[in-house]
């Protein structure tokens, strides 16, 4: 296992120190984390949507990893720590910190006392302090959850991911683990908060193995590579159309794209032009490839 926590001048090989293993770190705001997760939220959402669970047992019963999941809601982030008995921490958007009036102060303190943590989307130095955030909290022995899509999905498909997830990974050498939700945007979908009663199902696919390009951190050919395989296989998990674009720039669009003409994920290729396929059963000539179409 090789982690390591860097500034956020980008390199070609990972720092490495020594690595908590049992993630056993006292954190701020543990206690409330688990209160929350096993007395006042969990319990109530494990009966209202009864939540399916798949492929539990693919994600490490200890050690650092990463969960990329896609982003459908904002209550991915409960239905997803609910299945595993360690504790997770998000990279939430400062926004849920920096609310006014009483209903901001209400959401930072449950943000802040269940470990999540701020960052900015602003972009540039930004985006590199949230990444340097994450390679900490990893260093620590956290499991880390982040969204490669980077925001929600605005309706349901998913979308092209930012490799931020993927510099993380090439960086620290741990395990990506994709969790695909199911539904949740059913339960909680885009506008006015709203809870209904829908069954959410969430998948833990196989830990995702980048080793074949371990020192090439910093390439961003390989960055790319690394993000459209874990795309490629949330894709699969999740059974969501795949859009090539970035779902901030849809949101900022006048109109949306129209349905069907999302493209799938760009996966490397070998020698002959035809596509490499991402871990899974599907053979390499049915992988779809946007640089074909």
């Amino acid at each position: 296992m090789r982690i390591g926590v860097r500034s956020a001048t980008r390199s070609s090989g990972p720092a490495r120190i020594g690595v908590a293993r049992n993630g056993s770190t006292p954190r701020k705001g543990a206690m409330f984390y688990w209160l929350v997760k096993f007395v006042f939220v969990g319990p109530f959402i494990k009966l209202y949507n009864r939540p399916r669970v798949e492929g539990l047992a693919n994600v490490p019963k200890d050690g650092p990893a990463v969960l990329a999941g896609n982003h459908l809601s904002i209550a991915d982030w409960l239905f997803a720590p609910l299945a595993i008995r360690r504790r997770v921490s998000y990279l939430a958007k400062s926004d849920y910190f920096t609310t006014p009036g009483f209903r901001g102060a209400l959401q930072k303190f449950f943000y802040s006392k269940t470990g999540q943590v701020p960052i900015d989307r602003s972009g540039g130095d930004a985006a590199e302090g949230a990444l340097v955030t994450a390679k900490r909290m990893l260093a620590e022995g956290r499991l880390v959850g982040l969204y490669p899509e980077g925001t929600r999905s605005p309706d349901g498909r998913l979308y092209k991911g930012k490799t931020g997830v993927a510099r993380v990974a090439l960086e620290t050498g741990v395990p990506v683990i994709p969790v695909a939700m199911i539904g949740t945007n059913e339960v909680s979908p885009p506008g006015p908060f709203r809870w209904r009663r829908r069954r959410v199902t969430v998948k833990f696919g196989e830990p995702l193995d980048f080793s074949r390009y371990e020192g090439m951190g910093g390439n961003r050919f390989v960055e790319r590579a690394v993000t459209d395989e874990i795309m490629y296989r949330l894709m699969q998990m999740s059974g969501q159309e795949y859009v090539d674009v970035y779902a901030a720039t849809l949101k900022k669009a006048p109109a949306p794209l129209p349905i069907g003409d999302g493209l799938a994920p760009t996966l490397p290729v070998d020698s002959s032009g035809r596509p490499v396929g991402a871990q899974g059963d599907e053979p390499a000539d049915r992988v779809p490839d946007s640089r074909a179409s």
